[in-house]
């Protein structure tokens, strides 16, 4: 059965052991995080702090943090169950008669019921601030010392496009610069980055919704970077099993889960930017200040009692790094879809999700690693990679000393190392440039004679032909225009020779 909403995941984490409640009084201000890290390094559990200083909200945090949990969000055994799933689906095929029909009906139905509905309210309305709404009871975090303030970090974005009115959720996060307005954090890749470029060309304004504390299925689902135009909550109904139910906001055209805890309705006014940052993100260094678009909050929904879900990031291992190994564990079946020739793929906690990526290849040809690394470099999320590696199908990528073994045996620095020009992750502060910068791409397959030269020969008619066109013997039409093509040349065009020598 589908978790209906965050507390029923609360409910379950503590059954299960995963969960520890803090009683005493904790500061939002550095100490939560500090906390936090300690714990979250040791492989501890999820907390939930029920006495955050200035608010009466519990905060959870540390949720997700760890293969167990994850697998407990998921609702699965195993994560490779969930890809089992996601690999059936991919390979439906339409089915050429009554009998294979009828065998698919479960799969459809199961399909049919991932697709999110609207419904007229939800508990997320239990309470409804349009006058005066403000962020100030809300135990943000601020997670680092030279952090520019505090910053909602698990906030589920909601946009529509706004010429197509597709849906799309991520997680970007939102400086707080006062009780009314946020930085909205959106990287050029992101969905909402799209949704905001178009509206600006329209000269419109962005609605956004932004749902704090959702299930497990949803938060996820907020995470993935998924083709643009799929929508998050069809994926996230996928995994939960169960429609995800949504409702429209109270002021801004935007659905969204209507278990939510709390929901921040507003705006972003494309025309106004505001200095964003630093923030100590999950590379381990403190992202760079820049300029982003502002949200303007104009009402808060939430429930009577409700829990606040956030987040922190900084130097692996960190609770986000388990929510990326889930997604490349799950969504490898997409990825296969797109390039079939993988055999596994994976990014190192310590390569901070954009800075290594190991892959393994079935090589079937010359060139095929270099053919595979471009293909990920204009592919989505993967982009902005800045080192992709590529191993033969036998490689274990998750086995470092295996690949560092095969690898450093199979390369010749100058001939399998590749370095290219592009866009590259907005947190790489080592770029040339932000936002662009080179990325290195190695060939650590076993080399074929792809690189031994070869004679070159022109490709010319058979000479025996030729031979044969030149002597007294009776000749085809085809060697005597040979002939006649070579010594007439000067007299026309070869369809005048032949005319005249017919006639």
């Amino acid at each position: 059965m589908a978790y209906r909403d965050l507390r029923e995941f609360v409910a379950a984490l503590e059954r299960a052991g995963e969960l520890r409640r803090i009683p005493v009084e904790v500061d939002p201000v550095l100490e939560v995080t500090e906390i936090t890290d300690r714990v979250s390094k040791q492989g501890g559990p999820a907390l939930l702090f029920e006495r955050v200083k200035g608010s009466s909200m519990p905060l959870l945090i540390n949720a997700f943090g760890s293969p167990a949990r994850m697998t407990l969000a998921l609702e699965v055994k195993r994560l490779d169950d969930l890809a089992a799933e996601l690999q059936e689906i991919l390979e439906l095929k339409a089915p050429d008669g009554l009998l294979a029909k009828l065998r698919m009906l479960p799969k459809l139905q199961e399909l049919a019921a991932a697709f999110p509905k609207v419904v007229k309210d939800g508990p997320c309305k239990e309470v409804v601030v349009r006058d005066n709404p403000s962020l100030a009871g809300l135990p943000i975090l601020q997670c680092w010392p030279q952090d520019a303030g505090r910053y909602i970090t698990f906030p589920l974005v909601f946009t529509k496009d706004p010429e197509t009115g597709v849906r799309n959720c991520g997680t970007y996060r939102m400086q707080v610069f006062d009780e009314r307005t946020t930085a909205m954090h959106w990287h050029i890749q992101k969905g909402g980055a799209a949704h905001y470029r178009k509206a600006r060309r329209q000269g419109r304004r962005v609605e956004v919704g932004v749902a704090i504390g959702a299930d497990p299925a949803v938060c996820f689902a907020g995470t993935l970077p998924l083709p643009e135009g799929i929508d998050e909550m069809l994926v996230a109904g996928f995994i939960r099993k169960q429609p995800v139910e949504l409702v429209r906001c109270e002021t801004v055209d935007v659905e969204v889960p209507a278990y939510a805890e709390i929901i921040l309705e507003g705006y972003v006014d494309t025309e106004e930017l505001r200095r964003e940052g630093p923030f100590g993100d999950h590379t381990g260094f403190y992202s760079l200040a820049d300029d982003y678009p502002v949200f303007h909050l104009t009402c808060v929904t939430r429930r009577r009692d409700p829990i606040y879900h956030t987040i922190i990031v900084g130097r692996p291992p960190m609770e986000d790094c388990h929510m990326a190994a889930a997604i490349e564990q799950i969504f490898l079946p997409v990825m296969r879809k797109q390039l079939p020739e993988i055999v596994d793929f994976h990014m190192p906690f310590e390569g901070i999700f954009h800075n290594l990526v190991l892959v393994s290849i079935d090589k079937q040809y010359p060139g095929h690693a270099r053919k595979v690394m471009h293909a990920l470099w204009g592919l989505g999320q993967a982009m902005v990679s800045k080192v992709i590696v590529v191993v033969d199908r036998d490689v274990n990528i998750r086995d470092y000393s295996e690949v560092t073994w095969k690898a450093l045996n199979h390369i010749d620095p100058q001939r399998d190392i590749e370095f290219v020009l592009g866009p590259v992750e907005t947190l790489d502060h080592a770029s040339r440039l932000p936002k662009y910068g080179s990325k290195m791409g190695v060939d650590a397959t076993r080399k074929w004679p792809e690189r031994t030269p070869r004679l070159q020969r022109n490709c010319r008619g058979a000479d025996p032909l030729r031979a044969r066109a030149g002597s007294s013997e009776p000749t085809s039409h085809i060697g005597e225009l040979c002939v006649l093509g070579e010594r007439r040349s000067s007299r026309g065009t070869l369809a005048e020779s032949t005319t005249r020598h017919r006639a």
